[in-house]
């Protein structure tokens, strides 16, 4: 593939997040215009009823009830996918991980919620409570991209797991604390529901429109039964599983291509369709179709139904003082930076240091600072608890801390770029352990390594001799070379991919022939330049070229005497989770972005960075 073809389902996730919070704003502008040009035209078009009748059925709700409960339900889909796969594949799938993110979110919505209450319990409003609980993840992400490169990568993870963890929660309140009294027999008619997806996804059931038809019983149930049927998403995206493309899978994927190529017959079609299908998992084919559409329509849409509010000096001024506008601002602005900073600090302390954040503390305190952004889920308890005058100084709170959050994370950011150059990347990287990815550790003794032994940063390669991504990757190898220094080795593992390229590993083999005579590099430099020439005739050629002992080569080539060693790199490919090639390991951790020079020389220099500051602290 193309190096900007590879993309990582994060980075992916995190550029529609921005993208939407820019599309947030917009529809909130437009919201509020429309709410002070045409009030009343404003509020009699989202209190229409729709109804939608099947005899003997039928639901009325207003446009603004269809938009919070019915295409809401698709945004949490959406964000339960995320977590589903940050659990089976990211950061959380070490499951000792999830501790510390898992009390930043829910100590990060105690403490405001107790603020709120502190306000507004005296006021009579303390029924609001859980409008002080959620960060909105669009404006929490969007902050962190337009600070750019102030903060590192790690961070919008972190604060993505957190935010996770708030809408999960808020959920669970949302079906519980702000729903109508309870119908038991249809909880239990959605109860029975969900544990036949349960039971569909046991046997390994694949219909989308079998699910879909279950998933819009369930959302009726659930409304029949007075819970908010908002949660529908999060049930069904929650058991939507996330896992890694496997090599086996595509090797039979492109078996199954060849056998179309030469019969293509209707029936190959559709095997070839299913398996190509399979091959990724339904989380991300799911998240990759609803993403775009929540973050661009959806939540969007929601904003322009419930951000409108008609200003008046007098409600302006009202809500200056309103114990609910002030309960919020003050509960989001202040509390959550504090409480997620505190969170993480006392976990630290209480593991000895065995839990602690994969950021800096000046990149915690920066990204609990962007989570004092509300909007979306706050909304949505706002216009379930209150209404009037109260609801008013609700979207007034709600609204001002967005541009509080962003000017304090620009403060953050502002004073840790003032800070010596060690200083500022301690408190932006940290000291926590990563993640190791690379299943294999390199091995000075048996892996072939180019550059100083000892250097700081390591990028494992995963390559093969035919692939001719492979082959435009290696020049930038050499930039990074000249553009870090010599504190930087480079490490080729084998990985030949004989189903598309099938010299790719009996030139392997000659490497590994190659090596055996000290010639590695230099046969790995030929080969790569003379990808169409890689017959064995060419091979002793170049065996020849570099001066070797052709007869021994040209034997060791005969006997196969390197498979072994190839069989075993693709084995550590195989525990590491790679599937194609090139594919990269900075300092154990897989590289997921594209391997342009840029991309690579940032992944790269943030390792030496953390890598100086964990010798620092040695």
């Amino acid at each position: 593939m193309r190096s900007d073809e590879l993309r990582s389902p994060l980075r992916d996730f995190l550029r529609t997040e921005t993208g939407s919070a820019l599309a947030l704003v917009a529809a909130s502008v437009a919201a509020l215009v429309w709410a002070n040009v045409a009030p009343h035209n404003y509020e009699s078009f989202w209190e229409t009823s729709l109804s939608i009748e099947a005899h003997p059925l039928g639901i009325e709700l207003s446009l603004r009830e269809w938009v919070n409960s019915g295409l809401m339900a698709l945004f949490f889909f959406v964000v339960g996918l995320e977590a589903r796969r940050e659990f089976d594949l990211g950061e959380l799938r070490q499951r000792s991980r999830m501790t510390l993110p898992l009390l930043a979110g829910l100590t990060g919505m105690a403490i405001p919620i107790l603020i709120y209450l502190a306000f507004a319990v005296p006021d009579g409003a303390g029924d609001g409570w859980g409008t002080a609980m959620s960060t909105d993840t669009a404006f929490a992400l969007g902050t962190l991209a337009l600070l750019g490169k102030r903060l590192p990568e790690a961070l919008r993870t972190f604060l993505l797991t957190v935010a996770i963890v708030d809408d999960v929660v808020a959920l669970a309140v949302i079906a519980f604390a702000y729903s109508d009294s309870l119908s038991w027999p249809a909880l239990l008619v959605a109860l029975a529901i969900f544990v036949a997806v349960l039971v569909m996804r046991r046997v390994g059931v694949g219909s989308g429109v079998v699910y879909v038809v279950l998933a819009v019983a369930l959302w009726v149930a659930l409304l029949e039964s007075g819970i908010d049927p908002v949660v529908t998403g999060l049930a069904f995206a929650l058991v939507t599983y996330a896992y890694p493309v496997s090599r086996t899978d595509l090797e039979r994927t492109s078996g199954l291509f060849r056998l179309f190529r030469e019969q293509p017959t209707p029936e190959l079609e559709r095997s070839l369709r299913h398996k190509l299908a399979s091959v990724i998992s339904p989380n991300e084919r799911l998240e990759q179709t609803f993403h775009p559409w929540t973050s661009y329509v959806v939540v969007p849409l929601f904003a322009l139904a419930n951000a409108g509010i008609h200003i008046t000096w007098s409600t302006f001024t009202d809500a200056l003082t309103a114990p609910i506008t002030l309960g919020i601002v003050v509960a989001f602005v202040v509390g959550k930076p504090l409480s997620i900073a505190a969170a993480a600090a006392l976990t630290t302390w209480a593991s000895r240091g065995r839990m602690r954040p994969q950021v800096g503390w000046g990149a915690v305190i920066a990204g609990g600072s962007a989570s004092g952004a509300a909007f979306t889920v706050s909304l949505l308890i706002a216009a379930l608890a209150f209404d009037g005058e109260h609801l008013i100084q609700a979207k007034y709170g709600i609204l001002a801390t967005i541009p509080l959050s962003f000017a304090l994370t620009w403060l953050v950011t502002t004073v840790i770029r003032a800070l010596p150059e060690t200083g500022r990347t301690r408190a932006l990287l940290g000291t926590g352990d990563r993640l190791v990815d690379l299943a294999a550790p390199v091995d000075p003794e048996r892996d072939h390594i180019r550059g100083p032994h000892d250097a700081r940063v390591t990028v494992v390669k995963y390559g093969d001799f035919e692939c001719p991504y492979c082959a435009q990757a290696e020049p930038i190898m050499r930039q990074l070379q000249d553009e870090v220094g010599g504190d930087i080795r480079f490490v080729w593992r084998h990985l030949p991919l004989g189903d598309v390229h099938p010299h790719a590993r009996l030139a392997a083999e000659a490497s590994e022939a190659a090596a055996r005579q000290n010639a590695f590099w230099p046969m790995h430099d030929l080969l790569l330049s003379h990808q169409e020439e890689l017959s064995p005739p060419d091979l002793v050629r170049y065996a020849e070229e570099l001066g070797l002992d052709a007869e021994k080569f040209q034997g060791d080539l005969s006997n196969h005497s390197g498979a072994s060693r190839v069989a075993e790199d693709m084995d550590t490919a195989d525990r590491s989770g790679v599937a194609g090639s090139p594919t990269f390991f900075i300092n154990g951790r897989l590289h997921r972005g594209a391997y342009d020079i840029d991309t690579l020389l940032e992944s790269v220099r943030a390792a030496y960075d953390r890598t100086t500051v964990t010798k620092s602290k040695g």
